[in-house]
């Protein structure tokens, strides 16, 4: 018994070692620091919006080529089927204006919202399942929140 306590309380002292306190593995990006990444940090507004828009990981929503293309097109857009980085850079070049801009947002926002809808109509009828949406609804949130800031830091006010 007492080689199973020394080896315990090694492991211990080599996971306080290692990981001070946080948690090895960080499913969905769920450990991330708090600290916000300044959109300017970025070379260009396509790359920043992309990791702050279609990364899943970071925006709480998975948004596949079909979906972009659904956003595009109710943003007035039209686009053929690319890959997803792709689809998003084509879209960035339709969002050149602020109207434009404002339009994808806003689709953006719509198809967000309608997959907060559904995860949270499946954590109602699945309640087990709330620590696995819940933190995505969050995260979706979060950056909704962010679309007031692009349209500022990208576009300047038309008179």
């Amino acid at each position: 018994m007492k080689d199973v306590n020394n080896l315990r309380e090694e492991f211990e002292n080599i996971s306080a070692q290692n990981f001070n306190g946080k948690p090895a593995f960080c499913p969905d990006g769920q450990c991330d620091s708090d600290e916000e990444t300044d959109l300017k940090d970025y070379p260009s507004y396509t790359e920043a919006l992309y990791a702050k828009l279609i990364a899943p990981h970071v925006s709480g929503i998975y948004i596949s080529r079909w979906d972009i293309k659904e956003i595009a097109l109710e943003a007035g857009d039209s686009m053929a089927i690319h890959p997803r980085k792709r689809m998003f850079e084509l879209l960035m070049k339709y969002a050149t204006s602020r109207e434009n801009m404002q339009s994808v947002l806003d689709a953006l926002e719509a198809h967000m919202e309608y997959k907060i809808g559904i995860y949270t109509e499946l954590m109602n009828g699945f309640p087990a399942s709330k620590e696995v949406f819940e933190p995505k609804i969050v995260k979706a949130r979060k950056t909704m929140r962010l679309f007031p800031q692009i349209i500022d830091e990208y576009f300047e006010e038309e008179l």
